[in-house]
């Protein structure tokens, strides 16, 4: 670090600083705070491309519309519902450089947010699907290990940072930066709906003997999806901070429709309630197909992309994996990754396992379906002037809703459920989600500030990227460990008497076709949801306690040079 750096922690490295000839610009973040700062020279420490273009988040914390934001997606849980696509787009969205002057939007650009809410209207399908809907009803057909195998499919939006890079800076000039990943990507996306469409009846027939295809076919769509290039260029500069607006509404639609909606119309006993012919997969996804190969038609033939100004020098795939690599060797920057990647362990089992067992226990998808589409509006909230503090203190509701989550499970009725009963599981998932987006807002805000100004489309992404992948990698081995601590045997009633032999162990889904075969039926003796649920929350209040609630403090106290990144 450079001899400039040790200086008093209350003035900003000059490294760090620009030059008084720059023209002044006002970024406020979420704390309503204004910070004037000159606008940056592009000089060889400045990584400029598509990761510092644009900040985009379906959970609008109420604040300044400029500030650095966050995509977190998730609905099958709290923090998979924003962790799916919190990284789908980096960067930050800006307006036109005179506020003062309002400009009436031109015939173009409505077409051109009209075409943006439908590209990630259709990036939001594979994350409902994946995240949503496909697992609540492979539960019937599948043992909890095998969910956790079809939960990889999630990966893809937690790990985007890897090759957004070389999405970056790849193209071909004669397509345009952005159309060149945009158009190969929707046609990958449409063909691959096509193929699960035509295959549904297979797949989905006997989906144990099909789980790695299932596997693949799914995380293949969400890849693709989340590659897809981010079309910055379809608006003019003056309403250019519309993108966000864009992107909020179409991945909620996409997401919603194939979650939310989806499994309710999918559901037998929704149709003969309401009359409705029932809504198969496969005819979705035939329709989000044509969907998907009609706009890459429209935006092939009908729509120009802008001319965007690129330097090679400061837009190489080698000079953004530099950057990152240089912000995970700072030292605070170490530990608040650490911090990340277990802090969300406390209540994985939460979200990960107990909507499935309320489904197990007699709840209806369409009943779930409904409680998930209630919370949505509860999820938007502002920051303090402290981001973290909130969102050490949120984590203690939080591991309180999950302990009251198991006893839900526990206790939970018998079919038909109460009007009561309902309410009440509707407002726990309500003030669930409440205390999901306050972490949400107050680590989103947190991040705003520690970022280095030259680097923060690129900091904020890496940041993002280990939030979410603290709340993706569990999964797996939570609903692994729901099937290893669980103990359940075949019960077979004898021909012509009223003995009860056990037959075989019934956790497995060798011993579950094995147990159906000889007409037996599977007794639990041990629900391994309560030990895993015992042990990732006994884990996150003990993590919380002796590591993060220091550690956040320490964090937060550090003056802003500490996180900046030493100029080569």
């Amino acid at each position: 670090m450079s001899a400039s750096r040790n200086k008093s922690p209350s003035e900003d490295p000059p490294s760090l600083r620009h030059r008084s000839n720059n023209a002044n610009v006002v970024v406020e973040d979420f704390t309503g705070q204004i910070d004037t700062a000159p606008l940056p020279l592009f000089h060889k420490n400045t990584i400029s491309s598509s990761l510092d273009s644009i900040r985009i988040l379906p959970r609008v914390p109420t604040g300044s519309s400029s500030g650095i934001e966050d995509v977190e997606l998730s609905l099958l849980s709290e923090e998979e519902r924003t962790s799916a696509g919190r990284n789908l787009q980096d960067g930050d969205a800006h307006s036109s450089a005179d506020g003062a002057k309002t400009t009436a939007m031109s015939s173009r650009d409505k077409k051109a947010m009209t075409l943006l809410i439908i590209l990630y209207l259709i990036q939001g399908v594979p994350l409902g699907l994946a995240l949503g809907s496909v697992p609540f009803i492979l539960r019937e057909h599948l043992s909890y290990s095998q969910l956790g195998v079809f939960a990889l499919s999630n990966y893809p939006y937690s790990l985007k940072l890897l090759w957004s890079p070389i999405v970056d800076s790849t193209f071909l000039p004669s397509i345009g930066r952005r159309k060149s990943w945009i158009i190969p990507m929707q046609l990958i996306i449409g063909s691959l709906m096509l193929y699960i469409a035509s295959n549904v009846g297979r797949l989905m027939e006997n989906p144990a003997n099909n789980i790695y295809e299932l596997t693949f076919v799914f995380t293949s769509l969400v890849l693709f999806s989340a590659t897809q290039g981010w079309a910055l260029t379809l608006l003019s500069q003056e309403n250019l901070s519309y993108a966000s607006t864009c992107q909020t509404i179409g991945l909620n639609t996409g997401f919603f429709a194939s979650f939310t909606v989806f499994l309710a119309l999918n559901s037998e006993a929704f149709a003969e309630k309401w009359g409705i012919p029932r809504l198969e997969l496969s005819t979705y996804l035939r329709f989000c197909s044509l969907l998907c190969f009609g706009v890459t038609f429209w935006l092939t033939f009908f729509e120009t992309e802008g001319n965007e100004s690129l330097d090679k020098s400061e837009m190489t795939v080698t000079s953004v994996y530099k950057t990152i690599w240089s912000i995970c060797k700072l030292k605070h920057v170490q530990a608040l990754i650490i911090m990340h990647f277990f802090a969300k362990i406390g209540f994985q089992a939460n979200e990960a396992v107990t909507s499935l067992k309320m489904i197990e226990k007699g709840l209806g998808r369409e009943d779930l379906a409904i409680v998930v589409l209630i919370d949505f509006p509860f999820q938007i909230l502002g920051a303090g002037d402290r981001p973290l503090r909130p969102w050490i203190w949120a984590f203690w509701p939080r591991l309180a809703f999950a302990f009251l989550s198991t006893l839900i499970v526990y206790w939970f009725p018998t079919p038909p459920l109460s009007y009561g009963f309902f309410v009440y599981l509707i407002i726990h998932t309500v003030l669930q989600g409440l205390a999901s987006t306050i972490q949400f807002v107050g680590i989103s805000a947190f991040h705003t500030r520690i970022s280095d100004p030259l680097i923060g489309g690129t900091y904020m992404t890496l940041l993002n990227t280990f939030t979410n992948l603290g709340g993706t990698w569990p999964k797996y081995f939570v609903l692994k460990g729901v099937d290893y601590f669980s103990e359940a045997y075949c019960e077979v009633k004898e021909a012509h008497s009223e003995l009860l032999v056990r037959a075989a162990e019934c956790v497995s889904d060798h011993g579950k076709e094995v147990c159906l075969d000889i007409d037996g039926r599977c007794i639990t003796e041990r629900d391994g949801y309560y030990y895993v649920s015992a042990i990732c929350m006994s884990f996150g209040v003990l993590f919380l306690v002796f590591y993060i609630i220091p550690t956040a403090r320490k964090l937060q106290a550090l003056p802003m040079y500490r996180w900046r990144v030493s100029p080569e």
